[in-house]
């Protein structure tokens, strides 16, 4: 059972590996583009944010103002004012310039009153300039914007962000993102884990249903093939008897069937249907080392029992000789048969190993047998009769109990109304 475990655990394993390399596949994409639509919408936003507090910048009056004023006044009245902006803005730089392109601010004081590192001349010619470039501070992405007065470019208004606090903002994002990647790879392999099992459970409980079906299909042919065997025989007995030649038909049957204990006595029975069966049941068991005794209060109406009657019975005794045979020292059968035309009663006894009260449910399951080392399985040639036996019963709405005989073996009690008259004749 543990060998068999451990094989469908290596079975479902490569098929869980391909599950969750798929999950990863899907996640690893989902990933990528997830942050590249963040790299994305990070930089347009901060793209919009300097564009923005720039062009907000330029159309100040006080800018235009001091921008075309006294150079070292401009200084002193706009630098506060571009501090404030960048620390409410969230910025890292605000440099405003005159015509000339001289910072009238910059977050560096040395560099007050210089020209600007980066050609101006595109946004003193009134053009809007938006994209990265490297300053005094370092790569930034930056929005220059002309600031005009009466239709006159008279300075410019730039305002930008480093490239490095852009990259930190995005790693803070990604960092963000990590939990709820390894969360969907984990779950994605969790619930992969368990569709892979259940999709295995289903196959095989398929496979089972699909060899039990085949178990039945071999069943039924082989009933086929003995069915057809055994009417072409009764017509040759059947012929036999007709044509009065009643040696020939006991030797065509002694062919068949011989008789391994010739000259036993029939049993003290009135009905010659039973009579003749359970003195070929008692060959059979003495044959298997068992003996098979029927029950002194044995009383059958004669012409009661029908041919189902005899195939419970015979099945009944034949399971209970094949119990009794295990026995260790004499193995015994006990066969009871009380009928009249009311009702038909059996009860069958052995001294056999007994059926464990876990199997008393299945045992009438066709190929169902209690008769193999590992306990109740399935068999393509055994555990017939008892199905037989169960079909039979419940076709005359009977009832059939498993128990304990008094020997320790197996007790078989049937009840079931008789047949009536007019559907034996």
């Amino acid at each position: 059972m543990t060998t068999s475990t451990g094989i469908r655990r290596l079975r479902l394993l490569p098929m869980l590996v391909v599950q969750c390399l798929v999950v990863l596949a899907c996640v690893a994409i989902t990933t990528l583009v997830a942050t590249s639509v963040q790299e994305r919408t990070l930089r347009q936003v901060t793209t919009e944010r300097v564009l923005d507090v720039s062009r907000s910048l330029a159309a100040l009056d006080q800018v235009r103002t001091a921008v075309t004023g006294d150079r070292a006044a401009a200084m002193a009245e706009l630098q506060p004012l571009a501090d404030l902006i960048e620390q409410a803005a969230g910025v890292d730089y605000v440099v405003i310039t005159d015509a000339e392109g001289i910072r009238l601010t910059h977050p560096t004081a040395s560099q007050r009153g210089l020209e600007v590192s980066t050609d101006p001349a595109d946004v003193l010619a009134g053009e809007t300039f938006v994209g990265t470039e490297t300053g005094t501070l370092g790569p930034t992405l930056r929005a220059k914007v002309p600031v005009t007065a009466d239709g006159v470019v008279v300075g410019t208004a730039s305002v930008g962000i480093l490239e490095s606090e852009i990259a930190a903002d995005f790693d803070q994002a990604i960092a963000a993102l990590l939990p709820w990647v390894l969360g969907s790879v984990v779950a994605g392999c969790a619930i992969s884990a368990a569709l892979v099992v259940a999709l295995r459970g289903r196959v095989r409980r398929l496979e089972d249903r699909a060899r039990e079906a085949e178990t039945q299909r071999r069943i039924a042919g082989a009933l086929r093939d003995a069915t057809h065997e055994f009417r072409t025989r009764l017509h040759v007995i059947r012929g036999l008897v007709a044509e009065g030649d009643a040696d020939a038909a006991l030797q065509y049957v002694d062919g068949i069937a011989p008789v391994s204990t010739p000259g036993r006595d029939a049993p003290d029975v009135a009905d010659p249907a039973l009579r003749a069966l359970v003195t070929g049941l008692a060959d059979d068991a003495a044959g298997a080392g068992v003996a098979l005794e029927l029950d002194p209060l044995t009383t059958v109406t004669p012409a009661v029992l029908t041919d189902a009657d005899l195939v419970v019975i015979a099945n009944l005794c034949r399971n209970a000789i094949e119990a009794a045979s295990a026995h260790p020292a004499a193995g015994r059968v006990r066969l009871l048969v009380v009928a009249d035309a009311h009702a038909v009663h059996i009860v069958v006894d052995d001294d056999g190993p007994g059926i464990p009260d876990a199997a008393r449910l299945r045992i009438f399951e066709r190929g169902v047998t209690t008769k193999t080392p590992e306990g109740t399985t399935a068999a393509p040639d055994r555990g017939v009769g008892l199905d037989i036996v169960r079909r039979e019963i419940a076709v005359r709405a009977g009832t059939i109990e498993v128990g304990r005989s008094a020997w320790g073996g197996a007790r078989f009690t049937v009840d079931m109304p008789a047949t009536p008259a007019e559907v034996r004749r």
